[in-house]
């Protein structure tokens, strides 16, 4: 088979191999398996060891056997649901082969009497003889390599058995044997030495394997590779877009910034300059911002906002909930005043009539600056001159919801993206290595270090009076708990029984939020906390996302060692938000673990969301840090940012190599359609 078959063999759907008819076909698709080259990143999650014939003498009960014996007589009963048994032996002794469910004639068939056969299952005693109950494998003495070897176990969804799957495998692995080296020695010698299909192969036959052995790091090399790749082309083509350059000075930032509290930081002002810089220019500005909590983040947006204004343009500032669009809303009036920009607010809730007065003045261009919801890109919002698109705290923009963004735009308009959740840097060249990337690290002056403490249980009448003062002083309380209600199997607390506790001590003065309530039942006990009408709000981790309650100072958690250090963290940045010395109190029951110490530990010595999400992922791995998960981006099959730190190194040079080199990049887009990125570089407009 020459190369090309190959590269379009891997691609095909699977069901065009043999074997797979609608059935299989449907039940691969339950485990996401629809390329034929998806059978191979569902990797044998253990192995049987068939290898090692036994003789009768030294049968091990409850384990799985190979043996070689001789068909020596049958016994089939006349009565119906009682077993079909045959009897064999060896030199050493005797054992009965049990079937249930399997008719006379077809164990005639494949246990001829008088003839040597290899079986192969688990071995079992009854009535003090041994027995393998419907054995896995029954073959002729000839094919005993078929069975007589280590066999890869795979997770399979029910109605897909091992055995077809193991047929299917085999048949992919036989096709791939002849494919052709995409590196150059250089890159092979940094990442082992070994092919690709070498690799894979290995991978689902051997048993000796683990996440840093040379085949397995040479998959995880090429998926790293595909990723970071994908990305760069992104970024490379939309920075190929010509757009019309927004022309400004500093009277309206100027203006603006006379509303602040507080002066910019060197890091603010710094970001801000490079933000200008990507307005001014020609290309399209694709940039993240991503800020600790607390970082002034939205002041840097509002900034980028008046100068796109500034520049005759309208500006859109979308967040993924009303109360959090509405802070922005009230932010920008406050900063806005007297300036004589039309700024607008715009939900799904929003009125018929004043929707349709705000599509108006959109179209005739009146309002410059709209801030709202996803309602702001429903399909009958329109724009006549949107010139800068304002994304705030949207986790779950992956790379194809950033390019449908970016096309909506139009090319003349630029894209911010803002996070709260600070990434380990390893991850922010696989995530978003299709943007330029601006890290807001410093804090503004007047923002105090939330001082963190950890507290047993037991001395929760200790926080109570510590709480009653800070009420007294007109400051507001978040107690979070992992739980809505107890659960039995869990040792948590629950935030229902919580919120019932504190009621009793605190009034009408507590209100609950949790996941299982409506979204305007969640609004109005958040808005009530906002209004003070409220001291105390139970919840669950509900409240992580960047809204602002200024006179919030203390946030109690509850079982603190079960949350992850960046959840931690994220919830921490609740309070801490006004002037006022801010207080997080962590709540641990006894015995804690190593690991949790360690968390806790972390948390009190710092305050760097950046610092703490490294620790983070260095304590739990990749696929639980707050972000990660919540981006729906955790889609490496075989890498780990973890521990194939060195191969996001090695790709990332290799990268600038083939963005230099057009021919390179055609080389390796098969890379591409094997790991399903192609399409994403379609998409763009």
């Amino acid at each position: 088979m020459n190369q090309s078959k190959i590269h379009n063999f891997l691609i095909q759907n699977v069901s065009a191999l043999d074997g797979v008819g609608i059935k299989i076909n449907k039940l691969l698709k339950k485990k996401k398996i629809e390329k034929i080259s998806d059978l191979l990143w569902n990797l044998p999650q253990g192995f049987t060891d068939r290898s090692n014939v036994q003789t009768l003498d030294k049968l091990e009960i409850g384990k799985i056997t190979t043996i070689k014996v001789k068909v020596t007589k049958y016994n089939f009963p006349r009565i119906r649901n009682l077993p079909n048994k045959v009897t064999c032996e060896d030199k050493m002794g005797k054992i009965d082969i049990v079937f249930f469910n399997s008719r006379e004639g077809y164990i005639r068939k494949i246990l001829p009497l008088n003839s040597l056969v290899i079986i192969s299952g688990k071995i079992n005693y009854y009535r003090k003889k041994y027995q393998i109950t419907n054995p896995t494998y029954v073959v002729p003495i000839d094919m005993e390599n078929y069975v007589n070897k280590i066999i890869p176990k795979y997770s399979l969804t029910e109605g897909l058995t091992e055995k077809v799957y193991r047929k299917l495998i085999e048949k992919v692995l036989k096709n791939i044997t002849d494919l052709t080296e995409w590196h150059n020695e250089e890159i092979l010698k940094k990442i082992g030495n070994v092919s690709w299909s070498e690799s894979i192969i290995y991978i689902h036959k051997n048993k000796e394997n683990d996440l840093n052995s040379k085949f397995y790091k040479r998959l995880a090399y090429d998926e790293i590779l595909a990723n970071l790749l994908v990305l760069s082309q992104v970024r490379k083509r939309i920075k190929k877009f010509k757009k019309k350059n927004k022309k400004f000075d500093d009277y309206l930032s100027k203006k603006i910034a006379k509303n602040f509290i507080f002066s910019l930081t060197a890091n603010q002002a710094k970001i801000i300059e490079e933000i200008n810089k990507d307005l001014k220019s020609n290309f399209k500005m694709f940039r993240l911002l991503q800020g600790d909590v607390g970082s002034g983040k939205t002041i840097v947006s509002l900034i980028a906002a008046s100068n796109a204004i500034r520049s005759n343009c309208q500006v859109a500032l979308m967040a993924p909930t009303e109360i959090l669009a509405k802070q922005h809303y009230n932010l920008a009036k406050k900063i806005f005043k007297s300036t004589g920009v039309t700024i607008e607010f715009l939900t799904g809730k929003s009125d018929t009539k004043e929707k349709k007065l705000i599509q108006e003045n959109l179209i005739n261009g009146k309002i410059k600056f709209l801030i709202g919801t996803h309602a702001l890109f429903q399909k009958n919002i329109f724009f006549s001159n949107l010139g800068l698109i304002i994304i705030d705290e949207q986790h779950k923009f992956g790379v194809k919801q950033r390019i449908e963004l970016s096309n909506k735009g139009g090319r003349d308009c630029d894209i911010l993206l803002m996070s709260a959740t600070p990434i380990p840097r390893t991850l922010v060249l696989a995530i978003y290595g299709d943007m330029d990337v601006s890290r807001l690290i410093e804090k503004p002056m007047y923002r105090k270090s939330v001082i963190t403490l950890s507290k047993p249980e037991e001395k929760i009448d200790e926080i109570l009076v510590f709480i009653k003062k800070q009420i007294k002083n007109g400051n507001q309380v978040f107690w979070v708990c992992p739980l809505i209600e107890e659960s039995k199997k869990l040792d948590y607390s629950a935030a229902v029984k919580k919120y019932n506790y504190l009621s009793k001590t605190f009034a009408k003065k507590v209100g609950l939020i949790h996941g299982n309530l409506q979204k305007d039942e969640k609004d109005k006990v958040l808005n009530n906390f906002l209004r003070k009408s409220i001291d105390i709000l139970v919840s669950t981790t509900v409240i992580e996302v960047g809204i602002d309650f200024p006179d919030a100072s203390v946030i109690v958690i509850e079982n603190s060692n079960k949350f992850g250090l960046s959840q931690l963290h994220q919830l921490r940045g609740r309070v801490g938000r006004g002037a006022v010395q801010s207080t997080c109190i962590l709540l641990y029951k006894k015995n804690l673990s190593g690991n949790a110490k360690k968390r806790i530990q972390i948390l009190k010595s710092s305050n760097d969301g950046f610092f703490i999400a490294e620790e983070d992922m260095k304590l739990r791995g990749f696929g639980d840090i707050l972000g990660y998960q919540q981006s729906g981006i955790k889609d490496f099959k075989l890498a780990d940012p973890i521990q194939h730190e060195d191969l996001f190194k090695i790709a990332e040079r290799n990268i600038k190599d083939i963005e230099h080199d057009e021919s390179s990049f055609k080389k390796y887009y098969f890379l591409l359609k094997l790991f399903d990125k192609a399409d994403i570089l379609n998409q763009i407009n």
